[in-house]
Parts: structure tokens; sequence; C-alpha cells
């Protein structure tokens, strides 16, 4: 027994250093080029005279066209080649992003944001899918939690590098537009690494030993024997299936609610302080901070206890709280900006709980499809949530009343996660070195339906 639980931890450790160091980089430049935007608005939307109503429109078309490919993309990744698709998404988003320091009308700014969502659709599902190939069920919130940790890591990133990107004026060209093209390129050459690095399945993983490679099949062939007896549902069956449906609108609106809360962040601090443009953008960067460590904090929470619904949900009202605290009249700027940061802090804490739930819920194909479709309705939100926040702006709506809307729907999407009902595995997996036998929850747990 002891031998099998030597092997266990050092099969887990093997697979999450060679897995999610990679992963993470991917996905803090995957963030970075879709959220730069962010960064440029300020000097941007002086130089090309765009109003509210336009940069909110552009910078949320982009999940216009992250929609129309996730699903197809979760499927290629589960039934062809993640490292290959990887390779072609990294290499199209690292080109678009590029393409947007080049804009210079409206119509060629929502033409590039839109094609930018194209070229990223399925990644975030489809680097999902992967995981499950190689993370069993006790392990997935803190792979998750490794992997999600990028998002906020790539805004502390961001936030220095686009302040530094601002400042140039190479080439007689605005800093504005270096920022595009300089945070471009590391996705071109991520693409063309990614196909040499990265193992399709553990069957394939040269870098594991006979044993390890045996053990880590048998678990999760295990995990989803249990899954397909449990949940015998086809891909197709996914959109009929009312947890789906209620995961898929709780991602709405904690969307819709963060972008609100990403694209105007910058502009936000730099009305609230008078400080310059590059200072706000490095400010803007303590959100995110404290979101890393939240997630992080999260994450090992949640597999410990077995309850990723509660560690899913509690962070989103939280989140709404801290929020509305931000609009509270003669506030000293230092007390507005705590109230900014923890609300970032949360804002990205519910994260690996919530994507642990669709991969409890069914099967292979099935579980990819639930996954895109899940993530493509979810960010849609990431298109209504700039649009709808520029265009209330736009029409004279205060920023008091914008926060409001948006807090509200975060305590909604709690609401909704709470309401889905996920079954539990038998607890085939207990045992595991790396979460107590305690912590593993057998199906008459009711925190995980």
């Amino acid at each position: 027994m002891q031998d099998i639980s030597r092997l266990a931890e050092s099969t887990r450790r093997k697979v999450a250093r060679r897995i999610l160091p990679f992963f993470f980089v991917l996905y803090v430049v995957a963030y970075l080029d879709r959220a730069n935007v962010s960064f440029a608005k300020i000097s941007m939307s002086a130089d090309l005279r765009f109003s509210e109503a336009v940069y909110g429109f552009g910078a949320g078309v982009f999940f216009l066209g992250y929609f129309l490919l996730e699903i197809p993309g979760a499927l290629v990744v589960e039934r062809w080649s993640a490292r290959l698709w990887m390779s072609r998404i990294l290499i199209t988003w690292g080109i678009c992003t590029v393409f947007e320091g080049f804009v210079r009308t409206p119509m060629q700014f929502y033409v590039a944001r839109f094609c930018l969502g194209l070229a990223e659709a399925g990644f975030f599902p489809g680097i999902i899918v992967y995981l499950t190939h190689w993370f069993a069920r006790q392990d997935r919130s803190r792979a998750l939690s490794g992997f999600i940790l990028s998002v906020p890591v790539s805004f502390v990133i961001g936030a220095p590098l686009s302040a530094f990107c601002l400042s140039l004026h190479w080439l007689g060209i605005a800093g504005w537009r270096w920022l595009f093209i300089v945070q471009g390129i590391p996705a071109i050459v991520c693409g063309v690494v990614a196909p040499f690095y990265m193992t399709d399945r553990p069957a394939d993983a040269a870098w594991l030993g006979d044993e390890e490679r045996t053990w880590l099949e048998s678990q999760l062939e295990r995990e989803k024997q249990e899954k397909r007896s449990a949940a015998p549902i086809s891909a197709l069956g996914t959109f009929r299936n009312g947890t789906v449906w209620l995961l898929a609108s709780a991602l709405f609106l904690i969307v819709l609610a963060s972008y609100g809360y990403i694209f105007w962040l910058p502009e936000t601090i730099q009305k609230a302080s008078g400080l310059s443009v590059v200072a706000s953008t490095l400010l803007s960067a303590l959100p995110f901070c404290a979101a890393a460590v939240m997630v992080y904090a999260v994450g090992r929470i949640s597999d410990r206890s077995g309850r990723p619904k509660l560690f899913a949900s509690i962070p989103l009202v939280f989140a709404a709280v801290f929020f509305c605290a931000t609009t509270l009249p003669h506030q000293p700027l230092g007390l507005r900006i705590a109230w900014l940061t923890m609300t970032g802090a949360l804002f990205w804490a519910w994260s690996p709980s919530f994507w642990v739930l669709p991969t409890l819920l069914l099967g292979e194909s099935a579980a990819a499809t639930s996954l895109g479709f899940i993530n493509s309705v979810g960010n849609l939100g990431g298109f209504f949530g700039p649009a709808v926040v520029g265009y209330l702006l736009t029409g004279g709506r205060t920023y008091t009343f914008v926060i409001w809307l948006l807090s509200i729907a975060l305590v909604i999407a709690a609401t909704l996660i709470l309401l889905t009902r996920i079954p539990a595995l038998t607890g085939a997996f207990a045992g595991s070195p790396l979460v107590p036998n305690e912590a593993v929850r057998t199906s008459d747990d009711p925190n995980v339906r």
C-alpha cells in the first residue's frame, strides 16, 4: 500500500510539474491579449476619438467571435489533438493582437476584436478538457487553481508592461499601438513551442515511467466508468440538461460583471485619484495581486472540503458586497482602492471550483460539449458587459448605478450555482496523498449534488 501511495504521489507531482507551468504561461499570454484593451483604453480612445459606447462595443465584440467556435474547439481537443489545436489557436490570436495595433476607425477596431475572439475560441474549454486527461477528480480544483491563477497574474504582469509600452514612441508610433504589437508576439512564440512540448494523453507520455502511466490511466479510466454509469448522457443530450443551462447562465452573469469591472478599472482609478495614465495603469495591478493569492487559497480549500458548489458561490456574494462598497460617498482614496482590491480578489476566486462542476457531470464527449457550451454562452457576458456599461455611461448613467447593476448580477449567479445538482462519484479515489481521506465526499454528501 505504501508503494502505491508513493507511486501515486510521484505521478501526480510529475504531471503537475510538466503541465501546469506551461499552461500557466499560455493563459497569462491569453488573458493579457484579451484584456490589454483595458490598459490601452484611455490613450486609444483619446487618439481615435472613440466614445464610451464605441470602446465598450469593440471590447465586447471579442466574445461574439469567441462564441462561434467554443464547442467545436473543445471537441477537437477531446477527439483529435490538443497540442496541434493549441498551436493553431496561439499563432492566430498572436497575429490578431498585433493587428489591433494598426486600427484607425471604429469598424477596424470591431473587426480586429471579433477576429481575435474567433482565433482564441476553444482555448479555455480545451484546456479544461485536456486537464481531465491528466488529473483525477480529487486533484482537479488544485490543478485548475494553478492554471486559473494565471488570470490575475496576467494583469499583475500586464499593468507594468502596459505602462512601459504606453510610454514608448518608437518610429513615431503611439505607445498604445506598441502595447498591442509587443504583447501579440509571445502568443506566436508559444504557438511554435506547443506541439513539441505538449503530450496529448498519458499513454503517449515518454516522460512518465511505465508504472506511472499505468497507474494514472487506471485512475482516470475508473472515473470515466463511474461517470458513464451515473450520467449516461450523449453529447447532444447536454443541451437538454438543466444543470448545464444553470451553469451557463451563472457564467454569463459572472463574465458580464467581471468585464464591466476589468475594462474600466484603470480609468476608474484615474478619475478617483487624478493620477496620470501610466500611474493609474500601474495601480490597477493591486486587485490582481490579491486575486492571485485568493485563487490559490480557495482552490486548495475547495479540494479539501469536497464542496465545489459552495466555494464557487460564496466569493461571488462577497465580491458583490465589496463592489457596492466602492460607491459609498466621501471615502478617502485609500479606502476606495481597498474596496476595489478586495472586489478583484474575489472576482476570480470562484473559478477553480466552478470549472470542476461540469467535469463531474458527464462522460468524455458530453463533458467536452458541456464545457464548450457553458463557456461560449457564459462568455457572451463578455460582450454584453462592456457594451451595456459603455451604453449606460454614454447615456448619462452614473458609475454607482452601473456598479450596483453588476453586483446584482453576481448575486444572481451565486444563487444559480447553488441550485445546480451535481452527481458525486462513489469515493473510489479516496486515499489521495494530496487530499485527506475524510475530505473526499461520497454520493450522500448534499453539498456536491
